[in-house]
């Protein structure tokens, strides 16, 4: 099984442009889930999907990552059917635990403020970290496609960044004025570094910088700030999303700007409140107006 699961975290990496945090929990569950199997994949059956999802719920394990780690298994499976190593893909047949209705949690935009200003001061650390809070929620990009920009893929003149999404799909994304003030700054602050390094965002060494030290940056201001409850790089993504569609904006609109496949995946990321959505139903809807 080891040899198939290389194979695929292969294939992955270099045909599908996975990120490499994504990679290595793919592998960690396809490595749980052989261990659990202990047979080679031509003798797995549904049943056997069916019950190594069983265990790991009775193990205590939450149903969201029940669900991705059989999400990961009909991965893997669907890859070794194209590639004729199987007959037949044992979990597809096999259900995804039902999950709670959560939705993803979103900053209000007082809160968005205070966590954007708190880099205080001067000097590259401060700049460089302002200018990522800035960016992250004025365009709502994934931490990946954070750290994955380059110098050559922000336009400050018209306000644009170039940015490579999931399976490595470009998309252009506007950003506002304070982000483009913001990288500006922190610009002069990373030419005095000296570095021929491509990357946009720079650790001191004058590295690129990884999706981890930017969640951890996020997390830092955060609780600075005092913000309440678990706060990353996608919270703010999910702001984002939320701030605009309360501001107006069509989920078509938001749904590009994110790089969604599926709308249906842009409406978990946007909130609105009760109070909203009648205001929107009353001004709109023609019998709204009951008397």
């Amino acid at each position: 099984m080891k040899e198939y699961i290389d194979r695929f975290i292969q294939y992955l990496k270099v045909e599908k442009g996975v990120s490499s945090h994504t990679l290595r929990a793919y592998k960690k569950d396809l490595e749980i889930f052989s261990d659990f199997v202990g047979s080679s994949p031509d003798e797995i059956e549904p049943i056997d999907v069916r019950g190594f999802i069983a265990g790991q719920i009775a193990s205590g394990l939450s149903k969201t990552s029940a669900g991705r780690r059989l999400a990961a298994v009909r991965s893997f499976f669907r890859y070794l059917y194209r590639e004729g190593i199987i007959k037949s893909n044992p979990a597809k047949v096999v259900n995804t635990p039902k999950r709670p209705g959560m939705l993803p949690r979103f900053l209000t935009v007082d809160d968005v403020f205070k966590l954007i200003e708190k880099p205080e001061g001067i000097g590259f650390i401060v700049s460089r970290d302002r200018a990522i809070l800035e960016l992250l929620y004025s365009s709502g990009i994934r931490v990946s496609e954070l750290s994955g920009l380059d110098m050559e893929d922000i336009d400050l003149r018209e306000g644009l960044i170039k940015v490579k999404g999931k399976g490595r799909k470009e998309r252009i994304v506007p950003i506002g004025i304070k982000a483009i003030e913001a990288i500006r700054t922190y610009l002069v602050e990373r030419m005095l570094l000296k570095k021929r390094e491509n990357a946009l965002f720079l650790n001191k060494r004058g590295t690129r910088l990884t999706e981890r030290t930017i969640r951890r940056i996020v997390v830092k201001y955060a609780r600075l700030v005092l913000i309440d409850g678990r706060i990353g790089p996608h919270t703010l993504r999910h702001s984002f999303a939320t701030h605009l569609l309360q501001a107006g904006a069509d989920l078509r609109s938001i749904q590009e700007l994110l790089g969604h496949a599926s709308l249906s995946t842009t409406q978990k990321y946007t909130h609105l409140d009760i109070t909203h959505l009648m205001e929107v139903y009353d001004r709109a809807h023609p019998l709204a107006d009951r008397g």
